[in-house]
């Protein structure tokens, strides 16, 4: 229950120290430097793993480069001195209609009003100039807009003395759309999807063309769109895409087989969840003569179907990941190639990239292969299925599936000693109904079969990179890494001193050190609700994972080496470590690093973006759920504290909602960490992790949001 604690003083921020890196080099562009000169020239107290850090921070922005083994200066693109003045960066609006330019060199956010945005949208990348600063923050003017993040808008018709217009449902779009092309049967209040093809049509007024009729009586179906609408997702293929598809030859020829790696004799299966329509990892195994385990990790061979430069591999490029909402997946993929080609079913020959591993007596890891295969998969577990099996309640291939998950425990073990950490969020899922209505909420139960997958698309996923960075050891081979970089130090001290509290000391003089602290909560929270609250708090200590062509390994898992192999049909990232693979396989093959780079950093935001979609609706379906029992109460647990309230998430559902101070009868201070609140006259502390019993008042899908009060 509630606990009187006391606030302590907020430490110094990770983002300050590249802003200190940042302000030196701009201002000493002739200096070329070490991380020791550095420490001392700036007298920084900071270590010198967290220098380092934050020096491949910069050089992934571009901002600074290595010059021989242990030097840094100024990249030589930046020393004309425009990049004061001109910058590049990524729109955030906020509710006033103004907006704060997000550069992407990782210097000061700066802000814009709304009339000088000249139509740029949230999440445009656009250039902007500064035109002054105030308080030592700059202010600018967008002066063009280089790539939307969205040209799909969802709207009502209305009409004007001659044309038609639609009036977005977004508050947030400042212009109305002229339609200049529609079809005769178009109407008035009408709900439809129309594609921008002119953004400077008029003054507030941008052009666009008739896509698709909404159904109005369809809540669910209309929502669902317009969340991958407004994250730029289209709701559809291009013709060309279609066509190309269509005309592609779903024969497997007897001389594509012969370039091959022939696994169709060799027991393979598929481990999936019961939805799942694409199939796009199989397993196989066999025990070899001389007694050691030979596993192979058989992933989709999407690029044997998906040839660069065409307008599928361009749509592909486009979108670059999959977003699974609540009730649909919006596919990377057209669907022939998604559910059909590419997907590993049962039963049928399929065409498929692989690494393969062999596993001694001692089940240690003796060698890896990689190349092209076909494969014939025998069987299609669900993750159901394949746990029965595991529990000994089914014998169906039992002896193999055994031995692949003893050989997976061990894997995870190996990996947790590096300094892999465990912590893991509750997932929702959902019950549906034939409306697409939820009539339950649940929590996903991960067991042996879930994780028996995952260590093996680990293990390929971390070879697969090891392969191609050993291999440019001498002349580096650019390649996509999905890295993971240190925590943020100042996050990572705030939650340190919120777990001493509840009684543990979290260690953060070196990476291993914090990683094995918050191994240790997690082993705690198996047992402790309270701290298992701490999950997704401790996830946002740490740095985003993304993808690029700088290595700086991967904290979270503790790989050196890691990158995305093993789901190209749902991952672009996928599709270009596959190609390059391929091409290094029997040759060195170098492709240029700074267009990959533009590549890594686009699939990392579109990423972003399918991340985005999936919590919203996950938001809508909750507060939908939670509409159907206003009035009845729960136990939750405090799972955030913001200045007008606290967030309770339910015990069972995960549903969160906000008990608002202003129901509270009293005020509240909140403390600079959010960690806690104190009432300001009954001295109760409301900290994060705490039950409470809740009431549940109002539930607006509409606009994602749950009310509670306090019920005690």
């Amino acid at each position: 229950m509630a606990r009187k604690k006391q606030f302590r003083k907020k430490p110094k921020s990770k983002r300050n120290l590249q802003n200190q890196l940042y302000q030196f080099f701009h201002h000493h562009p002739q200096k070329k430097v070490n991380i020791k000169q550095l420490s001392k020239k700036l007298q920084l107290d900071a270590s010198w793993e967290e220098v380092r850090h934050a020096l491949y921070v910069l050089q992934n922005r571009g901002i600074v480069e290595t010059i021989g083994e242990d030097k840094f200066m100024l990249h030589s693109s930046r020393k004309n001195g425009d990049s004061f003045q001109m910058k590049e960066g990524r729109v955030d609006t906020i509710r006033s209609g103004a907006a704060y330019i997000i550069p992407e060199d990782g210097s000061t956010d700066i802000f814009v009003p709304a009339k000088h945005l000249h139509n740029a949208l949230n999440g445009d990348l656009v250039k902007v100039k500064t035109t002054g600063s105030s308080r030592n923050k700059p202010f600018g003017e967008v002066l063009e807009v280089i790539k939307r993040q969205q040209d799909q808008f969802v709207g009502t018709v209305i009409s004007g003395r001659k044309q038609y217009f639609v009036l977005t449902d977004n508050p947030m779009i400042p212009f109305d759309i002229v339609l200049t092309d529609f079809p005769d049967d178009i109407e008035l209040d009408d709900k439809i999807v129309v594609q921008i093809t002119d953004w400077n049509y008029g003054r507030n007024l941008v052009a666009g063309k008739y896509l698709e009729r909404l159904d109005i009586e369809d809540v669910n179906d209309y929502n669902m769109k317009s969340i991958l609408l407004r994250q730029g997702f289209s709701l559809t293929f291009p013709a060309e895409v279609e066509e190309e598809v269509a005309s592609i030859n779903p024969v497997i020829s007897d001389g594509e087989i012969g370039k091959r790696r022939d696994f169709r004799p060799v027991l393979t299966f598929t481990i999936d969840p019961k939805s799942a329509k694409d199939f796009d990892d199989a397993l196989s195994y066999q025990v070899l003569k001389n007694g050691n385990i030979e596993i192979g990790v058989h992933i989709a061979d999407v690029t044997h179907y998906v040839q660069p430069h065409t307008a599928l591999d361009q749509e592909a490029y486009r979108r670059s990941t999959s977003v699974y909402l609540v009730d649909r997946v919006a596919p990377m993929l057209p669907e022939k190639l998604s559910n059909d080609l590419c997907s590993l079913n049962p039963h049928e020959d399929k065409l498929t990239f692989s690494a393969v591993f062999t596993f001694d007596k001692k089940l240690n890891l003796a060698s890896s292969w990689f190349g092209r295969t076909v494969i014939h998969s025998d069987h299609r577990f669900t993750y159901e299925g394949a746990q029965e099996v595991l529990e000994k309640k089914s014998n169906l291939y039992q002896d193999q599936l055994l031995m692949l998950n003893k050989i997976a425990k061990r894997l995870r073990a190996q990996n947790i000693k590096r300094g892999a950490i465990q912590f893991e969020t509750d997932e929702v899922q959902f019950e549906l109904n034939d409306k697409n209505e939820p009539v339950g909420v649940f929590v996903k139960e991960r067991k042996d079969a879930h994780l028996l997958i995952e260590d093996f698309m680990l293990l390929a996923n971390r070879e697969v990179a090891r392969y191609i960075a050993e291999k440019g050891k001498e002349h580096e081979i650019p390649f996509v890494y999905r890295v993971h970089d240190l925590p943020d130090i100042d996050k990572l001290n705030e939650f340190g001193v919120f777990v001493r509290d509840l009684g543990y000391e979290l260690q953060t003089q070196t990476p291993q050190q914090i990683a094995r602290s918050l191994n240790t909560i997690q082993e705690a929270a198996r047992e402790d609700p309270v701290l298992k609250m701490l999950a997704p708090i401790a996830i946002r200590t740490m740095a985003k994972a993304a993808y690029t062509t700088n290595n700086i390994g991967h904290f979270g898992l503790g790989f050196q080496y890691y990158t995305h192999f093993t789901s190209p049909i749902r991952r672009y990232a996928d599709v270009l470590a596959h190609r390059i693979l391929a091409e290094n396989l029997d040759q060195i093959h170098r492709v240029k690093k700074a267009k990959l780079e533009d590549q890594c950093k686009h699939i990392s935001i579109q990423e972003r973006k399918a991340i985005d979609a999936e919590r919203e609706s996950i938001s809508y379906k909750q507060a939908e759920y939670m509409a159907n029992h206003v009035g009845e109460s729960f136990i939750g647990y405090i799972s955030g504290i913001i200045d007008r309230g606290i967030f309770v998430s339910l015990a069972d559902s995960k549903c969160e909602g906000l008990v608002r101070f202003d129901s509270m009868n009293e005020g509240f201070s909140v403390a600079d960490h959010r960690l806690r609140a104190m009432g300001l006259h009954s001295g109760m502390v409301y900290s994060f992790g705490d039950q409470v019993k809740v009431r549940i008042t109002s539930a607006d899908p509409e606009r994602r949001e749950i009310d509670m009060v306090l019920d005690e």
